[in-house]
Protein backbone atom coordinates (compact mmCIF):
# COMPACT_ATOMS: atom_id res chain seq x y z
CA UNK A 1 0.00 0.00 0.00
CA UNK A 2 3.36 2.34 0.31
CA UNK A 3 2.77 4.65 -2.25
CA UNK A 4 -1.09 4.23 -2.75
CA UNK A 5 -2.83 4.99 0.54
CA UNK A 6 -1.20 7.73 2.82
CA UNK A 7 -2.26 5.60 6.24
CA UNK A 8 -1.05 1.93 5.71
CA UNK A 9 2.00 0.37 3.87
CA UNK A 10 0.45 -2.64 4.12
CA UNK A 11 -2.86 -4.64 4.07
CA UNK A 12 -3.04 -7.92 5.04
CA UNK A 13 -6.12 -9.55 4.16
CA UNK A 14 -7.21 -13.08 4.94
CA UNK A 15 -10.42 -15.74 5.58
CA UNK A 16 -11.84 -17.54 8.20
CA UNK A 17 -14.54 -20.13 7.57
CA UNK A 18 -16.50 -19.51 10.64
CA UNK A 19 -17.33 -17.08 14.04
CA UNK A 20 -14.77 -19.13 15.95
CA UNK A 21 -12.06 -18.84 13.38
CA UNK A 22 -11.96 -15.26 12.82
CA UNK A 23 -12.00 -14.51 16.47
CA UNK A 24 -8.66 -17.13 16.55
CA UNK A 25 -7.10 -15.34 13.73
CA UNK A 26 -7.27 -12.05 15.00
CA UNK A 27 -6.03 -13.04 19.04
CA UNK A 28 -3.02 -14.95 17.33
CA UNK A 29 -2.08 -11.58 14.95
CA UNK A 30 -2.33 -8.93 17.84
CA UNK A 31 -0.47 -11.72 19.67
CA UNK A 32 2.32 -12.21 16.81
CA UNK A 33 2.42 -8.35 16.28
CA UNK A 34 2.94 -7.45 20.12
CA UNK A 35 5.73 -10.50 20.72
CA UNK A 36 7.33 -10.41 17.23
CA UNK A 37 7.50 -7.33 16.05
CA UNK A 38 6.67 -5.28 19.45
CA UNK A 39 3.43 -3.64 17.78
CA UNK A 40 1.02 -2.39 19.75
CA UNK A 41 -2.76 -3.11 17.60
CA UNK A 42 -5.88 -2.73 18.29
CA UNK A 43 -9.13 -4.98 17.00
CA UNK A 44 -11.77 -3.37 15.41
CA UNK A 45 -15.30 -5.11 14.33
CA UNK A 46 -17.00 -8.49 15.19
CA UNK A 47 -16.34 -12.09 14.27
CA UNK A 48 -20.40 -12.51 14.18
CA UNK A 49 -20.13 -9.70 11.62
CA UNK A 50 -17.81 -11.53 9.27
CA UNK A 51 -15.30 -8.82 9.64
CA UNK A 52 -12.25 -8.11 12.04
CA UNK A 53 -10.17 -5.17 11.42
CA UNK A 54 -6.80 -4.95 13.27
CA UNK A 55 -5.05 -1.33 12.88
CA UNK A 56 -0.95 -1.44 13.64
CA UNK A 57 -0.44 1.17 12.58
CA UNK A 58 1.24 0.71 9.10
CA UNK A 59 -0.38 -2.72 9.06
CA UNK A 60 -3.58 -3.03 8.81
CA UNK A 61 -5.49 -6.85 8.69
CA UNK A 62 -8.56 -7.80 7.59
CA UNK A 63 -9.99 -11.21 8.71
CA UNK A 64 -13.03 -12.01 6.71
CA UNK A 65 -15.70 -14.90 6.58
CA UNK A 66 -15.96 -15.95 2.82
CA UNK A 67 -19.08 -13.32 2.11
CA UNK A 68 -17.93 -10.48 3.30
CA UNK A 69 -14.28 -10.76 1.65
CA UNK A 70 -16.03 -11.44 -1.73
CA UNK A 71 -18.33 -8.92 -0.94
CA UNK A 72 -15.81 -5.89 -0.33
CA UNK A 73 -13.37 -7.33 -2.56
CA UNK A 74 -10.82 -5.32 -0.89
CA UNK A 75 -7.93 -6.73 -3.51
CA UNK A 76 -9.78 -5.21 -6.40
CA UNK A 77 -10.70 -1.54 -4.92
CA UNK A 78 -6.76 -1.40 -3.90
CA UNK A 79 -5.77 -3.25 -7.35
CA UNK A 80 -3.06 -0.33 -7.03
CA UNK A 81 -0.89 -1.85 -4.56
CA UNK A 82 1.60 -4.49 -4.84
CA UNK A 83 0.98 -7.90 -4.24
CA UNK A 84 3.93 -8.81 -1.70
CA UNK A 85 2.94 -12.36 -0.71
CA UNK A 86 -0.33 -14.41 -1.45
CA UNK A 87 -1.12 -17.78 -0.19
CA UNK A 88 -3.93 -20.19 -0.90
Amino acid sequence: MRGVASFADYFVICTGTSNRMLQALAEAVKDGLRKELRLKSRIEGDPDFGWVLIDAGDIIVHIFGPHERAYYNLEELWSKGRVVLQMQ
